[in-house]
């Protein structure tokens, strides 16, 4: 029998020895021209984000303002119009408006490509005044974290006074103004919605005793701040069980008592 043929022999070395895995590498040339486009191409977004004028700041929008207006915000924040985009610290514009305008609770600053800059604010919503008798007679705004944010003329409708009203028992070196002022703070938070809208004042003796007065003279035995959940509960169910007392007193809800009308 004839042995296979040249061709046959060259055919079976093929099949034995296969493709290479990694194919077929790039020549020198081929790198380098791989290595300059890539130059080229980072140096072009390069330029587009910072050297261009197709990435600038042309624009600060606001929203979110209820009491600050737009143009306050928009002069505090400082954003450098003409800029590169992606240059914009956002950063440090988020804490120069939080620094200048306490009414600012949060704020985010966000780019708007191509042109522009996003400004998104929450303000601080009141939830009782102070009285400042050593500033002209105006009013302290404090929020539900018990943050003092802003001085007015008047207290805003709606919002109760707090008043101090100290025993000597219960001074500030007991207890600590500060810590009175959150604990008044927490029983205004607690309060049901209707009670809220007409409590004028929020009166604390000691941190055992707080009261509230509303518009139309009633008066509310609070206690402390605890239980303050389950005291607006009982309390809704008193004045509806007894709506013409005048005094409601749920320091301790499991044992509430209403008198006078």
């Amino acid at each position: 029998m004839a042995g296979p043929t040249t061709a046959e022999r060259g055919a079976e070395e093929d099949l034995r020895s296969g493709p290479s895995p990694l194919g077929k590498l790039p020549g020198p040339r081929t790198l380098i021209i791989i290595v300059v486009a890539l130059v080229l191409l980072g140096a072009a977004i390069v330029w587009v984000l910072y050297g261009s004028s197709w990435l600038r700041v042309e624009r600060v929008s606001v929203s979110g303002t209820r009491v600050l207006t737009q143009a306050e915000v928009d002069e505090t924040a400082e954003v450098p119009l003409g800029a590169p985009l992606i240059s914009v610290d956002i950063d440090a514009i988020e804490a120069r408006l939080r620094q200048k305008l306490p009414r600012i609770d949060s704020v985010e600053v966000a780019r708007d490509w191509p042109h522009g800059i996003d400004l998104k604010v929450i303000e601080r919503t009141p939830v009782l005044i102070v009285e400042n008798s050593g500033n002209g007679g105006k009013y302290a705004e404090v929020d539900a974290k018990g943050v003092r944010f802003a001085t007015v003329p008047e207290p805003p409708k709606g919002v109760p006074v707090l008043e101090m009203e100290l025993a000597r028992s219960a001074g500030p070196s007991r207890f600590g103004t500060e810590r009175l002022v959150r604990a008044a703070v927490a029983v205004a938070g607690d309060l049901p919605a209707a009670v809220v809208r007409d409590t004028r004042f929020v009166k604390v003796r000691s941190y055992d005793s707080i009261s509230l007065e509303l518009a139309d003279g009633r008066t509310i035995a609070w206690g402390s701040r605890e239980k303050g959940r389950a005291k607006a509960r009982t309390l809704t169910a008193l004045m509806k069980a007894a709506p013409g007392a005048r005094h409601f007193d749920v320091s301790v809800p499991t044992a509430p008592a209403s008198s006078g009308s």
